[in-house]
């Protein structure tokens, strides 16, 4: 299976953190980015704040999702390069 970086991992028994087929995690980045910075700069109404916050958490465990698993396939692959007898 070949998954690109910005591409997300193949659905999880944990639904709440699933991916829609074309999420990336670039494009997840900047909308928090475009969350923090339009929180910051006062233009929203106080009750959208804590709507752009609570949006801005689910990104947020979307991409520590979507790193802690690359980092396992990361780890899976280091540890099977160590494992392979040397020729």
């Amino acid at each position: 299976m070949n998954i690109s970086p910005s591409h997300a991992p193949p659905n999880s028994a944990d639904a709440s953190l699933s991916f829609p087929p074309d999420w990336s995690y670039e494009t997840t980045v900047k909308k928090i980015e475009t969350i923090v910075t339009r929180i910051e700069t006062g233009e929203l109404e106080l009750a959208d704040v804590f709507q752009e916050f609570s949006e801005a958490v689910e990104y947020l465990q979307q991409c520590e999702k979507f790193l802690s698993e690359r980092q396992k396939q990361a780890d899976l692959l280091i540890e099977t390069l160590l494992d392979e007898p040397e020729f």
